[in-house]
Order: C-alpha cells, then structure tokens, then sequence
C-alpha cells in the first residue's frame, strides 16, 4: 500500500516508522527543510544545543521506549532543583499534581502561598466531595479546592510550563485527569498524602540533545523536504496530495501537522472534520538560548525556575540547561528563557526579547555578564490548547474520520501534547492505517 504522510515531526517519522515495518510505500512529504518539528537543534556559541523540546516525561514510555529502540542513550535531569519566582524571591516548588499537595509541610515551608491560604488548604478534607462528572477547568478546580491563590501561584506555572496556557482555560479532563481519579476518592489532599513515592525519574533527555531523537528517527525513510502541501482529496481509488504544480496518489494519508494546518488541508476532503480541527487554538512562544562567559555559582543547584502569570514578568520561564543537563554543561554556560503564552505572543523584536530576558535574568537572579551568544528561537502555532470540553470535540475529529477510510490524524493537537503522547498518536494513527 502506498501511504503518504504528512509532516516529519515526531509524530510523523513514528508513523511513517510504523508503517515501513508493516511493509508499506511510505513517503514523508515535510515543508521546511529539516525533520523534527518542535524538536530541533542549533549552533550556540559554536555548541549544538536544544532549542526547542528538550525533555521528555519518562513515567510513560513511548518516548523513552522508542529512543532505546532507536539506539539512543537516553539521560536524566541532574539533582538540580527548579523554582518558582514569587513576591521578589525563588520559592522551591513543593511536591504536587497539578497544584494539590503532595507534601503539606514542604507547601507551608516553602512561602509561595499566604497564611490565610494555607489554611484553606488545611481545611480541604473538611470539604464535601468534588464533582467529577462534568468537565471544568484546572485553576477553578483547584480554586474551589484549595484557594485562588494555589491556583494562580501553583497550578497556573505547572500548566504554563507544559501549555503555555492558562490553568483557568485548559481542561482538567484533557490535561490533569488525575484531579478527577484523586477526587473520586474523597479528599484530594488525603489521596494525594497516600500516594506511593517513587524513585523513577520524572523526566528523561538524549545525550547529545534531543535533536538526536527524530534525526535518529528518520534514518532510512524516505523524506522530501521544502514539500508543502495544499490539500489533500479523496477519490474513488485514495487520495491525491496536492503540492503546487504536483500531485501524488496514495492509497493512505497521515496528516500528522498541527491542527491549523490540518484543517486546511482536509477542507474539501472532510469539512467538518476540518472546522473541529480549525477551532483547536494555539499559544505561539519563544525560546531564547543564552551562553555565558561566567554565571553566579549558587545557579549550579538549580536547575530553573517559573513565573506564575499574576507576576506579569516578561518571561514565563527560565531553564539553567548547564545545571539541568550534565551533557550541556560540559558544553558551557547555557540558559534558556520562555516568552509567550495563549493569547500574549512574543514581541516581534528580538532585540526586545533578549534585553527583556537579561532584565529579567538580572532581576531574579542577579545574571549580570553579557551572553557570549543569544538564539531567538520562534515556535508559532506551537502548542495547541486543551480548552474545557476539548475530549469532545476530538471524539467528534474522530467521529467525522470513519467516513474516511484510509486517513488518520496524528500529532500533539488531540490526546497530549509531550513527546510520549505525541508518539502515542503516531502508533495510534498507523494501526488505523492498517
């Protein structure tokens, strides 16, 4: 069977990986000129550093799986710690899901929240149970839990850092499931209490950058770069994949593309598919990537830190990739900062960006040296919302595909928006394929 896939982020090279062991024709048709979607690589200061993803969850494993398949080694954060920058200081993030504690006496000592809100949090098993059968978002669930404030100084910078959202917007059936599983219990802070530890590390990379992952990936497929593609039609024998002046014929389609861009290609072949996909909406970022001559030396114990929105700082995030990475920081004095989130784009001025993220570097912690280099990386469109009621409208995406057969959907858009689940939409989206 002849099978085109659109897209050679990671989605679409595990797709197209899947597919080409089953013995398929496949073909990656990719815009740009380089695989990898948000997973990218680039010169800083004469190093190959990460510029766009550079972690992975490890507890769930189509990332971590899939990297040792490829004969990747795959790494873990060192013992850094990261933070959050609140009321002019570094507070050290408490152990939590989402926001409910999972250390009460680590929350109380770590001076994020006010008394008064600590107390509210005391009070929660005091609470009649949550509702769990509709949907609602995560800042409200954990406001009417635990107070506004745990909600916009603790949920809301765990979210950022993941969505580049707003806890208040993204959907708790969508991105925290485990909210509603801790609720059906009782209490969230009693259930939270109980929960075994765990050893695993939370986050696992690739030596030598995360690049290395769909570089590795795409060895031995057959990859067409500076491809765009227009639209793609059914006919009664497939499909035809429209790229300017050429067209292809395939048997099967993976579009694996963000939503937006999905949408339009898939307008003639399944419009209300393609409406569904086009009100999936979008927070556009950028990652700034510093390397320093000299940085203070109480930095190499940390490994970042996040700003909660309600500081209305320049940057959502700083990570210390030098102290995070053993890899990078044999490499040199590289630190990364976030900018922008849904609905707050970045400046269009880099010049802008970078002084903004050195003043703010300067302010929280007291970087002073000029960088030796700076890349502005700009992801736009980059991460898709998870809005409330977001599970429904991929079931109605999927809905609409039965009466496609032959196409299928992958990518960060629907059920995750990690590299694992990204992966996991990818061998979802082959065995639909067949």
């Amino acid at each position: 069977m002849r099978v085109i896939v659109v897209g050679a982020g990671i989605a679409g090279l595990t797709a197209a990986r899947d597919l080409s062991q089953k013995g398929h024709r496949v073909t990656v048709l990719e815009a740009s000129d380089r695989v990898g979607g948000k997973i990218r690589g680039e010169s800083v200061a004469g190093q190959l550093v990460d510029v766009g993803a550079e972690a992975m969850l490890n507890r769930r494993p189509e990332g971590v799986s899939l990297a040792r398949e490829l004969g990747l080694e795959v790494v873990h954060p060192t013992d850094a710690k990261s933070s959050i920058w609140s009321r002019g200081a570094l507070r050290p993030i408490p152990r939590s899901i989402m926001g409910v504690p999972l250390d009460l006496p680590a929350l109380e000592s770590a001076g994020l929240l006010s008394e008064e809100t600590l107390e509210v949090v005391r009070r929660e098993p005091t609470l009649p149970p949550a509702k769990t059968d509709e949907d609602i978002s995560v800042g409200d669930f954990i406001a009417s839990r635990f107070g506004d404030e745990t909600a916009d100084r603790l949920a809301d910078p765990l979210l950022a850092g993941v969505y580049a959202g707003h806890a208040r917007a993204i959907s708790v059936k969508a991105a925290a499931p485990q909210l509603f599983m801790l609720a059906e219990k009782g209490s969230l802070l009693e259930a939270a209490a109980a929960l075994p530890t765990s050893d695993v590390p939370v986050f696992a990379g690739i030596d030598g950058g995360m690049s290395r992952f769909p570089e590795t990936l795409a060895e031995g497929l057959d990859v067409r770069f500076d491809t765009p593609v227009d639209t793609v039609t059914r006919t009664p024998q497939g499909f035809l994949i429209e790229m300017g002046d050429e067209v292809e014929a395939a048997d099967a389609v993976v579009v694996a593309t963000p939503a937006p861009v999905a949408a339009k290609l898939l307008r003639s072949t399944a419009p209300a598919v393609a409406r569904e996909l086009s009100a999936i909406e979008t927070a556009s970022v950028a990652v700034l990537t510093f390397a320093f001559p000299e940085l203070p030396a109480e930095l190499a114990g940390r490994s970042g830190f996040l700003v909660p929105p309600v500081e209305e700082c320049a940057i959502k995030a700083s990570t210390f990739s030098f102290a995070k990475w053993a890899w990078v920081g044999e490499r040199g004095n590289y630190l990364r900062t976030s900018v922008g989130r849904h609905g707050e784009p970045p400046s269009d001025d880099d010049d802008r960006l970078i002084a903004d993220s050195l003043a703010a570097l300067e302010q929280i912690v007291g970087i002073t040296a000029a960088p030796t280099d700076v890349h502005v990386q700009r992801w736009p469109d980059a991460l898709p919302q998870y809005p409330v009621g977001h599970l429904d409208r991929v079931a109605r995406i999927r809905q609409g595909l039965r009466g496609v057969s032959g196409l299928a959907l992958a990518g960060a858009s629907y059920d995750g928006v990690g590299i694992p689940a990204t992966i996991g939409s990818a061998h979802r989206a082959a065995a639909e394929i067949g």
